[in-house]
Protein backbone atom coordinates (compact mmCIF):
# COMPACT_ATOMS: atom_id res chain seq x y z
CA UNK A 1 0.00 0.00 0.00
CA UNK A 2 1.18 3.87 -0.82
CA UNK A 3 1.28 6.15 1.91
CA UNK A 4 1.08 9.97 2.44
CA UNK A 5 2.45 12.11 4.14
CA UNK A 6 0.51 14.59 6.52
CA UNK A 7 2.82 17.86 7.41
CA UNK A 8 2.44 21.13 8.72
CA UNK A 9 4.58 23.73 10.04
CA UNK A 10 2.77 24.35 13.64
CA UNK A 11 0.86 21.98 16.12
CA UNK A 12 -2.04 24.86 15.40
CA UNK A 13 -2.45 23.95 12.10
CA UNK A 14 -3.50 19.86 13.19
CA UNK A 15 -7.34 20.85 14.02
CA UNK A 16 -7.51 21.73 9.83
CA UNK A 17 -4.96 18.64 8.87
CA UNK A 18 -6.95 16.49 10.69
CA UNK A 19 -9.32 16.44 7.93
CA UNK A 20 -6.80 15.48 5.81
CA UNK A 21 -6.06 12.33 8.01
CA UNK A 22 -9.72 11.44 8.72
CA UNK A 23 -10.51 11.07 5.05
CA UNK A 24 -7.05 9.22 3.93
CA UNK A 25 -8.00 6.61 6.67
CA UNK A 26 -11.32 5.87 5.33
CA UNK A 27 -9.66 5.18 1.73
CA UNK A 28 -7.41 2.52 4.21
CA UNK A 29 -4.32 4.44 3.45
CA UNK A 30 -1.29 4.77 5.34
CA UNK A 31 -0.48 8.00 7.09
CA UNK A 32 2.87 9.49 8.33
CA UNK A 33 1.93 12.60 10.12
CA UNK A 34 4.53 14.78 11.42
CA UNK A 35 5.20 18.66 12.10
CA UNK A 36 8.08 20.14 9.68
CA UNK A 37 8.44 23.80 9.93
CA UNK A 38 9.74 25.79 7.35
CA UNK A 39 11.32 28.42 9.35
CA UNK A 40 11.86 26.96 12.75
CA UNK A 41 13.24 23.72 11.48
CA UNK A 42 15.02 24.02 8.23
CA UNK A 43 17.45 21.13 8.70
CA UNK A 44 14.36 18.34 9.16
CA UNK A 45 12.42 20.39 6.17
CA UNK A 46 15.15 19.03 3.93
CA UNK A 47 15.75 16.20 5.32
CA UNK A 48 12.01 15.22 5.17
CA UNK A 49 11.65 16.31 1.51
CA UNK A 50 14.73 14.58 0.32
CA UNK A 51 14.27 11.24 1.66
CA UNK A 52 10.30 11.36 1.82
CA UNK A 53 9.95 9.07 -1.38
CA UNK A 54 12.91 6.76 -0.06
CA UNK A 55 10.44 5.90 2.56
CA UNK A 56 7.84 4.59 0.22
CA UNK A 57 5.64 7.73 1.30
CA UNK A 58 4.21 8.40 -2.36
CA UNK A 59 2.13 11.64 -2.34
CA UNK A 60 2.76 14.96 0.65
CA UNK A 61 -0.02 17.15 1.66
CA UNK A 62 1.42 20.09 3.27
CA UNK A 63 -0.61 22.70 5.25
CA UNK A 64 0.45 25.95 6.54
CA UNK A 65 -0.42 29.45 7.65
CA UNK A 66 0.95 32.79 6.91
CA UNK A 67 3.62 33.18 4.48
CA UNK A 68 3.00 29.07 3.82
CA UNK A 69 6.21 28.49 2.42
CA UNK A 70 6.29 24.85 3.69
CA UNK A 71 4.76 23.20 0.31
CA UNK A 72 6.79 25.18 -1.91
CA UNK A 73 9.85 24.19 0.00
CA UNK A 74 9.34 20.68 0.21
CA UNK A 75 8.05 20.90 -3.83
CA UNK A 76 11.47 22.38 -4.20
CA UNK A 77 13.81 19.20 -3.13
CA UNK A 78 11.20 16.15 -3.46
CA UNK A 79 10.31 14.48 -6.49
CA UNK A 80 6.78 13.36 -4.98
CA UNK A 81 3.70 15.25 -5.84
CA UNK A 82 2.67 17.90 -3.73
CA UNK A 83 -0.56 19.38 -2.50
CA UNK A 84 -0.42 22.58 -0.40
CA UNK A 85 -3.06 23.63 2.02
CA UNK A 86 -3.25 27.09 2.93
CA UNK A 87 -4.26 27.53 6.14
CA UNK A 88 -5.92 30.84 7.93
CA UNK A 89 -3.79 30.99 11.15
CA UNK A 90 -4.05 33.75 13.84
CA UNK A 91 -1.10 35.75 12.48
CA UNK A 92 -2.28 35.67 9.19
CA UNK A 93 -4.48 38.03 6.61
CA UNK A 94 -7.52 36.50 6.55
CA UNK A 95 -5.56 33.76 4.89
CA UNK A 96 -4.86 35.33 1.49
CA UNK A 97 -1.43 35.14 2.45
CA UNK A 98 -1.47 31.75 2.78
CA UNK A 99 -3.47 30.91 -0.15
CA UNK A 100 -0.96 32.95 -2.56
CA UNK A 101 2.10 31.74 -0.93
CA UNK A 102 1.42 28.54 -1.97
CA UNK A 103 -0.51 29.20 -5.18
CA UNK A 104 1.61 31.12 -7.15
CA UNK A 105 4.78 28.79 -7.54
CA UNK A 106 7.08 29.74 -10.17
CA UNK A 107 7.43 27.54 -13.08
CA UNK A 108 9.17 23.81 -12.38
CA UNK A 109 7.74 23.78 -8.89
CA UNK A 110 4.22 23.02 -9.27
CA UNK A 111 2.13 22.70 -6.02
CA UNK A 112 -1.69 21.32 -5.87
CA UNK A 113 -3.49 23.97 -4.49
CA UNK A 114 -6.87 23.22 -2.83
CA UNK A 115 -8.94 25.92 -0.89
CA UNK A 116 -8.63 28.01 2.17
CA UNK A 117 -8.47 24.92 5.12
CA UNK A 118 -9.46 22.53 2.57
CA UNK A 119 -7.54 19.78 3.96
CA UNK A 120 -10.65 17.43 3.36
CA UNK A 121 -9.80 18.00 -0.34
CA UNK A 122 -6.22 17.68 0.15
CA UNK A 123 -6.74 13.96 1.14
CA UNK A 124 -9.26 13.15 -1.46
CA UNK A 125 -6.75 14.35 -4.26
CA UNK A 126 -3.89 12.29 -2.47
CA UNK A 127 -6.10 9.04 -2.91
CA UNK A 128 -7.09 9.85 -5.79
CA UNK A 129 -3.30 10.35 -7.51
CA UNK A 130 -2.86 6.69 -5.48
CA UNK A 131 -5.83 5.56 -6.85
CA UNK A 132 -4.70 6.16 -10.37
CA UNK A 133 -2.31 3.40 -9.54
CA UNK A 134 -4.61 1.27 -7.31
CA UNK A 135 -7.52 -0.50 -8.08
CA UNK A 136 -8.44 -0.98 -4.49
CA UNK A 137 -8.36 2.49 -3.44
CA UNK A 138 -9.83 3.62 -6.66
CA UNK A 139 -12.80 1.73 -6.23
CA UNK A 140 -13.01 3.28 -2.45
CA UNK A 141 -13.43 6.44 -4.15
CA UNK A 142 -15.69 5.84 -6.59
CA UNK A 143 -17.65 4.21 -3.99
CA UNK A 144 -17.15 7.66 -1.48
CA UNK A 145 -18.41 9.91 -4.67
CA UNK A 146 -21.30 7.37 -5.02
CA UNK A 147 -22.17 8.21 -1.74
CA UNK A 148 -22.31 12.05 -1.79
CA UNK A 149 -24.36 11.51 -5.14
CA UNK A 150 -26.57 9.44 -2.99
CA UNK A 151 -26.47 11.90 0.08
CA UNK A 152 -27.80 14.77 -2.08
CA UNK A 153 -30.28 12.76 -3.70
CA UNK A 154 -31.82 12.12 -0.32
CA UNK A 155 -31.22 15.55 0.69
CA UNK A 156 -33.65 16.60 -2.07
CA UNK A 157 -36.42 14.13 -2.21
CA UNK A 158 -36.45 15.20 1.77
CA UNK A 159 -36.96 19.04 0.87
CA UNK A 160 -40.70 17.61 -1.12
CA UNK A 161 -42.49 16.02 1.95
Amino acid sequence: MMKVAVIMGSISDMPIMQEAIDILKTFDIEIEVDIVSAHRTPEKLFDFSQNAHTRGISVVIAGAGGAAHLPGMVASMSPLPVIGVPIKSSNSIDGWDSVLSILQMPGGVPVATVALNGAKNAGILAAQIIGSANATVSNKIIAYKLSLKEAVIKASEGLNK
